[in-house]
């Protein structure tokens, strides 16, 4: 764990949204360069929301991983090759079985620099897709994140599960 000040410093946020997130806080918490991650809620109407409320597709709120990051090891376009090659950016609020706007495949930008790399780089993966296939991930400023309930904070790591169902 770095404690410098001066590192402290060196770290930036990231904010990603690519179906259930206990698989995607686990593929982004073993990269170097990471320092933190924690899931949680972004992209809704409801203050501090909870896992259930959030089920219910009601309250906008997207399942999200919140990666702290130092820019000297891993960069914010790392972490975007990361989220395109986890999940099918193509499907439309769902991934796998997991269905429901809280599934969708989202971008919350924390700077114009991480909308722009954002912006790029779905532009790249989609002109490598199949005739007829679309990205529809959302990319769009991030707002704020609430921290989702403990027993989901690195769910796959503590019960071993290989799927996003309790």
């Amino acid at each position: 764990m770095m404690t410098d000040q001066h590192e402290v410093n060196r770290r930036e946020i990231a904010t990603f949204g690519a179906g259930c997130f206990w698989h995607v806080e686990q593929a982004f918490s073993q990269v170097r360069g990471v320092v933190a991650t924690s899931v949680g809620y972004m992209g809704g109407t409801r203050a501090n929301p909870t896992y259930e409320e959030v089920c219910t597709d009601r309250t906008g709120h997207a399942e999200v991983v919140e990666v702290t990051f130092d820019p000297t090891y891993v960069t914010y376009t790392d972490l975007l090759e990361i989220f395109w090659n986890i999940h099918d950016p193509t499907t439309l609020n769902r991934q796998g079985p997991d269905r429901g706007t809280q599934y969708r495949s989202v971008i919350f930008f924390h700077s114009p620099e991480q909308k722009s790399a954002a912006e790029a780089s779905k532009m790249r993966i989609e002109k490598n897709l199949k005739k007829g296939r679309k990205i529809v991930t959302e990319i769009t400023p991030a707002g704020t994140f609430y921290r989702a309930e403990e027993y989901h904070q690195k769910y796959l790591d503590k019960h071993g599960h290989g799927a996003c169902r309790i």
